[in-house]
């Protein structure tokens, strides 16, 4: 047999916790045409791949890379990490629909994927699908529509709940989105534009959902001291619905709160006996987002990632640059926003229990416009390939790729994708057991990460050697 690409002298983890095993890949038309001894077949490119792993391309399961996408298509934060399908539209925040547009300043967290609002120029969601579609980015997406942005479109005030008439311009919007090619709805009930929503709210704006064969996906209204009830709310949204639900990026946040994983997770797990619950984590002890008093009140260090009025402040300590204004960090913050920051507020015994949960999908939650972004953005499945498989033994090589391929796209049910199988789309990680890891840092957050080989997104090599090739092969995913 002759073929576009074959991979020859590959170590396979298949994406589905199934021990390694030698083999050749062969693609064909952006397929998996062939996995096993492929001795006598020819291709028109052959990749020796001896004593590497041939791993599903990795599945980012929260981002924020809804405008990243169009701006940025090479998409070099996500390939250079073996990342091949990014979940965009998440915490409440999607760049479509916009049918008024967005005017500056544009509200937080809106304003963490376009601050002047010009990208919010997709009238529809629609728009925005075919937007993405006629200009493909490198990797593949699967498209939320946020609640937040509905709020924030539809209603004159938002620190009220949305009368009838609202939730039924809401929920249409989201109707049109989910038949446009959105996957589902995120909810951020932490952020201002949603946190006065009630829960009744939300079950009513996402009733589509359940005639669409959506996800519901939230990051929930309190991660920290009333993160049990948070996580309750959840699961009636879910059961109510009958629709499945995902937690986004799982943390108990603040010192009152470390340990509370031990609380939280056995929870989860004895709710998922009884409905459809999916949960993600990224490898990290601090967070990020905007720059706000609250936020700051419950962390042990904060860095500025962005200020729009103090530009030569990111990246620095906000400690540090209250001293070098000689006033208050309360009156800093005031000084400096609209910005974003980075919070350590976590505990890392927490991280590596919600990391080593089963059931817990790896997500970046990187933020891509952020001056000085938090290392998560291109360091974050290298580090749990490095860090945490390698490094500290916390679970296998193939568990690790398992929680970035097979089970998110099993999650998010995305057909033919994150498995290594005859047949499924050619997305492909190619990397080195012995070296792969991070090299993005707090002090050094733009780094690509090493020892990622190749990476193949539906056929087409779009990162080798160390940069992107160009190539934009990326599909708008469907679930089903």
């Amino acid at each position: 047999m002759h073929y576009e690409l074959v991979v020859r002298n590959a170590t396979v983890i298949d994406g589905t916790r199934a021990p390694r095993y030698g083999a050749d890949l062969a693609i064909q038309d952006g397929r998996i045409a062939a996995i096993g001894g492929l001795d006598t077949d020819r291709a028109d490119t052959e990749i020796d791949a001896s004593g590497r792993i041939v791993a599903p391309g990795f599945i980012d399961a929260h981002t924020h890379d809804d405008r990243l996408m169009l701006s940025a298509p090479d998409m070099a934060p996500k390939v250079s990490q073996g990342v091949t399908t990014v979940v965009a539209g998440n915490c409440g925040i999607s760049l479509a629909p916009a049918p008024n547009g967005m005017r500056a300043p544009v509200p937080v967290p809106l304003d963490l994927l376009d601050a002047e609002g010009g990208w919010f120029r997709f009238r529809t969601f629609g728009a925005y699908v075919e937007a993405l579609r006629a200009a493909p980015p490198a990797t593949n997406c699967a498209l939320l529509v946020g609640h937040s942005t509905l709020r924030v479109q539809t209603m004159d005030k938002l620190d009220r709940p949305a009368t009838r008439a609202e939730i039924a311009r809401m929920r249409n919007l989201a109707d049109a989105a989910l038949a446009a090619g959105a996957i589902g709805v995120s909810t951020g009930l932490w952020y201002e534009p949603a946190s006065a929503a009630p829960t009744e709210e939300v079950i009513e704006v996402c009733r589509p959902l359940a005639m669409r064969d959506g996800i519901y996906c939230t990051h929930m209204r309190d991660e920290a001291d009333r993160v049990i009830d948070s996580l309750e709310e959840t699961f009636r949204i879910g059961r109510e619905l009958g629709v499945p639900v995902v937690i986004s990026h799982h943390k108990v946040a603040g010192t009152p709160n470390h340990g509370r994983s031990a609380e939280t997770l056995p929870l989860i797990e004895a709710r998922m006996r009884g409905q459809a619950i999916g949960l993600d984590c990224y490898p990290y002890c601090a967070s990020s987002t905007i720059l706000s008093a609250d936020r700051v009140a419950g962390a042990s260090k904060v860095l500025v990632t962005w200020s729009k009025p103090h530009p030569e402040c990111a990246g620095m300590e906000l400690d540090a640059i209250a001293s070098r204004l000689g006033v208050a960090v309360e009156q800093a913050i005031e000084t400096l926003l609209p910005a974003g920051a980075i919070y350590f507020a976590m505990d890392e015994a927490d991280v590596r229990r919600i990391l080593a949960f089963a059931p817990t999908m790896i997500g970046s939650d990187g933020l891509p416009h952020d001056a000085a972004p938090h290392p998560r953005l291109w360091g974050t499945f290298a580090r749990v390939l490095g860090h945490y498989a390698r490094g500290l033994n916390l679970f296998s090589l193939e568990t690790a790729v398992h929680k970035m391929t097979g089970l998110t796209a099993k999650t998010f049910g995305l057909a033919d994708r994150g498995v290594l199988k005859q047949g499924y789309a050619a997305d492909l990680a190619i990397f080195d057991p012995a070296t792969v890891d991070e090299t993005a840092t707090f002090a050094r957050p733009i780094a690509p990460a090493k020892g990622i080989d190749t990476v193949i997104v539906n056929g087409a090599i779009v990162w080798r050697d160390g940069k992107s090739t160009g190539a934009r092969p990326g599909r708008v995913l469907r679930r089903g």
